[in-house]
């Protein structure tokens, strides 16, 4: 993928809302330590989890009463 867009990541996401929310907290886990899911050399963040979502690495999970975060 040469360049992400926001409707690359719409075709998996139903509104931007919750794709900016999934984004940024992708964002916190990467900043965290966690590992890429895709290979993005020489990006930023923010750009490395747009790409994630938009491969269809990072899905949304149904929130259940259960849930902290």
């Amino acid at each position: 993928m040469a360049r992400i867009t926001i409707d690359d990541c719409l075709k998996r996401v139903p509104n931007r809302f919750l794709l900016a929310n999934m984004v940024a907290k992708r964002v916190r886990q990467i900043r965290e330590g966690s590992e890429y899911l895709v290979s993005s050399p020489r990006n930023e963040d923010i750009v490395i989890s747009l790409r994630e979502v938009a491969a269809g690495k990072i899905k949304l999970r149904p929130k259940s009463h259960d849930d902290t975060d």
